[in-house]
């Protein structure tokens, strides 16, 4: 059985592109939501890469040269749960991580395959699978490399960014 790269291990080794597609309005449990919707922002956990370090990630791997680019579609109104994305995607962009968002109604003629994915360096395709309530599914991670997929999820990532708004310009309802 070949192991399966961590996520850190594949950001590590891109060399010049890692895009991420994401399409659901809510994912798994978050004490950082619920802190948000009792009205606490800005917490530490959210914006230091020593307890999220994802952002430490984002930070190296742009600093290699490495371009992370992060684009989301969703429905409108917004869930609580895309509120406090956008709330925390700030920490993601000051760590070098471009991020756009595109609301669902407007992204109705782009082909999308059926789950979210990343694609690194255009040739390695993560597709991460999720149950209806947003946790992950068993088996959450499948590795591809088929160039019909990896052109699928790249052809998809690009038509959303090309018409998405950039992070600093979008408001949530």
């Amino acid at each position: 059985m070949t192991k399966v790269p961590t996520f850190e291990e594949l950001l590590s080794s891109a060399q010049h592109s890692a895009v991420h597609l994401e399409m659901r309005d809510g994912y798994m449990p978050d004490p950082g939501l619920d802190a948000w919707k009792a009205g606490e922002r800005n917490r530490r956990e959210d914006n230091d890469e020593n307890e999220w370090p994802w952002l430490r990630w984002v930070r190296e791997a742009t600093g290699r040269g490495v371009r992370i680019r992060r684009a989301r579609v969703f429905s409108v109104p917004e869930s609580d749960y895309l509120r406090f994305e956008h709330h925390i995607s700030d920490a993601n962009v000051r760590a070098g991580e471009e991020i756009k968002w595109l609301p669902r109604r407007r992204a109705t003629d782009i082909a999308f395959p059926g789950n979210d994915f990343w694609v690194f360096d255009g040739s390695l395709a993560l597709i991460l699978h999720f149950t209806g309530d947003g946790e992950w599914a068993d088996d959450p991670i499948e590795i591809c490399t088929d160039p019909a997929v990896i052109k699928l999820c790249s052809s998809a990532f690009e038509a959303v960014w090309e018409r998405a708004v950039p992070h600093s310009e979008y408001r949530p309802t």
